[in-house]
């Protein structure tokens, strides 16, 4: 069964484009890297760094120091009922906590197929309305406001 704390992490580059991904599972829904802490005492920066590799192939201990940084902030939503069952009986709502992962320009993805089909570098604001969560496009703006600042 499926964890309810997840983390999000939006992954970008330096000339303000990031990294959406489609699934696999449900045509057009593009979206960051996202999943589940694999034990409640798994540490929240050391489970973006694992989803990061397991569905874009980016090994985050090969970047610069800093280059994944927590944004502090988590949301907390009602799980798709088409998605419960990966969860326990009753579970019905999922803690979301949003990271940010700068990218060298060159940077290249190996998607897992089994997870996503098919990636795309967009800027910044066209990532944020493309994502199928309302809270993704929420954690893209929201990075960005704060580089801006």
């Amino acid at each position: 069964m499926k964890i309810p704390i997840s983390v999000l992490v939006v992954i970008y580059k330096s000339n303000g484009e990031v990294l959406l991904i489609e699934r696999a599972d449900r045509e057009n829904f593009w979206q960051s890297v996202t999943g589940s802490l694999d034990a409640l005492d798994e540490d929240l920066a050391l489970a973006a760094t694992r989803e990061v590799f397991e569905e874009t192939g980016i090994a985050v201990d090969r970047l610069s120091a800093g280059a994944l940084h927590n944004l502090h902030h988590q949301i907390e939503y009602e799980i798709y009922p088409d998605w419960r069952f990966r969860y326990a009986p009753g579970v019905t709502r999922n803690t979301e906590h949003w990271f940010a992962l700068e990218v060298p320009d060159n940077t290249s993805i190996k998607l897992s197929p089994r997870e996503h089909v098919a990636y795309e570098w967009l800027p910044f604001a066209e990532a944020a309305e493309k994502c199928f969560s309302r809270s993704n496009g929420e954690a893209i703006l929201k990075l960005f406001s704060k580089t801006k600042e």
